[in-house]
């Protein structure tokens, strides 16, 4: 079992940088062999795919929207997961989701949100033009 615990969000404007952190609780062999993502969902839209890391961070993924201005990192010893933010625009405004998936190959880093079996309860990002 992992319970996650998503922080950072906040009000920022555009162009700022962001970094969000997910703390996981439960035992760090656990959490070490789950792949972790962040997910995102703006109002009246569906929840959206961000950027996922392998269990050993060694594979990441993000989403076109985003690559090359968010990094995802996870340090396994502190059960941490980062999402670190830049050059935020209007359109990155949602609530962000943090994932686990228990299930995960040591190579993978799924993008679809039936992978992931836990989720925390999410973290608002507002960003201002």
């Amino acid at each position: 079992q992992v319970q996650l615990a998503e922080s950072g969000g906040r009000l920022v404007q555009a162009g700022d940088s962001l970094r969000l952190a997910c703390a996981a609780s439960g035992r760090t062999y656990t959490f070490s062999r789950c792949a972790m993502a962040w997910f995102r969902q703006a109002p009246g839209k569906e929840r959206e795919f961000v950027a996922s890391i392998s269990r050993n961070g060694g594979l990441t993924a993000y989403a076109d929207s985003v690559k090359g201005r968010f990094t995802i990192s996870r340090d396994n010893a502190e059960k941490m997961v980062y999402l670190q933010m830049n050059n935020l625009q209007r359109e990155d405004t949602a609530l962000y989701y943090c994932a686990a998936d228990e299930n995960a190959i040591i190579t993978s880093a799924p993008k679809t949100s039936r992978d992931y079996d836990y989720w925390g309860q999410g973290t608002q990002v507002t960003v201002s033009s």
